[in-house]
């Protein structure tokens, strides 16, 4: 679970400098200045992936500064991605410098002086940062050096994957089991490496593995996308991706559940969020159907009823008297 620390219980005049002492300790040395010190508030979560952790930040606007005797005092020997989801920040690292705005990401080194400034005028900053161990990642230190302090735009390519892991580990991650936490870790890393790669043009060059790792999460990303399309099937999945059938296949043996079955899962947990939902009661069960792919009423009845025990009728009924049953407590 995440372990989080917060201003909230601080009294206001030393909010500041509670939470600038928490990130020199524990994260690391860093010179933090504020504009409005008495007016600052922050909070700090970190959820333990194994490998890697990951952190969020919410705080109020604030120079961060790391320099050469900072990093001698303490180094994580670290990279840091991070997708801000609200705000805007700016950050010099090695001869880079870049500004960016929600939904963008941007990565620095832990070990190289840095400079970050979240301007007063953009209000409270929110982020999600993967912190990667400088040896974790299948690309050398040069190439590395590239991408430092670079806007990476998080809606396009491997960085929009990568974004809405980021953003599903920060909303779910804490209810995942400790076994799930580490699979999540290795998905991380292959993402981020993947989209690091992209960036430089530098794709063919990471492991096969990391390579194939990426390839089924642009898969996966692409079913979610298109579960409401009914030509939605593999070969409509292999020939977006440029490989064949059988390779799709392949790439999904090792998965806990083939193409078809993913595709007939996420079709049945949306129509059942939809069936459970008072502001779309009075949307017939067909047309909840159709919206998400399915060919017919029949077929969507059956799978709904082998997969949950009850007809959609029957479990619309159940949840409109679970929400009566929950306004009259």
């Amino acid at each position: 679970m995440w372990s989080v620390v917060s201003t909230g219980e601080i009294p206001a005049g030393d909010r500041f400098d509670w939470y600038s002492d928490i990130v020199a300790s524990e994260v690391m040395p860093v010179t933090l200045s504020c504009e409005r010190p008495g007016e600052f508030q922050g909070e700090a979560a970190v959820l333990d992936l194994g490998e890697i952790r990951a952190s969020r930040f919410s705080m109020s606007p604030l120079r961060s500064r790391r320099t050469a005797p900072m990093i001698r005092r303490g180094d994580p020997q670290e990279y840091q991605l991070a997708l801000l989801r609200k705000g805007t920040t700016s950050m010099s690292q090695y001869r880079n410098e870049c500004t960016i705005g929600a939904g963008d990401l941007m990565f620095w080194d832990t070990s190289r002086p840095s400079d970050n400034q979240i301007p007063a005028s953009c209000g409270q900053v929110q982020a999600t940062i993967l912190m990667l161990p400088r040896n974790i990642l299948p690309l050398r230190t040069q190439r590395l050096d590239q991408v430092l302090a670079r806007r990476i735009p998080g809606d396009r390519g491997m960085a929009a994957i990568l974004a809405s892991f980021m953003t599903s580990l920060e909303d779910h991650g804490a209810e995942c089991t400790p076994a799930e936490l580490r699979r999540l870790s290795t998905i991380a890393v292959d993402l981020a490496a993947a989209c690091l790669a992209q960036q430089l043009d530098v794709e063919t060059q990471l492991p096969t593995e990391v390579r194939t790792q990426a390839l089924v999460q642009r898969i996966h990303a692409f079913i979610e996308h298109n579960l409401g399309d009914p030509e939605l099937n593999p070969p409509a999945i292999a020939a977006h991706h440029h490989i064949s059938v059988r390779s799709l296949h392949q790439l999904f043996h090792g998965q806990e559940e083939s193409v078809h079955a993913r595709i007939r899962r996420r079709r049945l947990e949306q129509c059942r969020a939809d069936l459970a939902d008072p502001a779309l009661r009075g949307r017939p069960v067909g047309a909840i159907a159709a919206r998400w792919g399915f060919s017919g009423p029949v077929v969507f009845s059956r799978s709904f009823r082998e997969a949950y025990g009850v007809s959609p009728t029957e479990f619309r009924a159940l949840s409109v008297n679970d929400f009566r049953t929950e306004r009259s407590a």
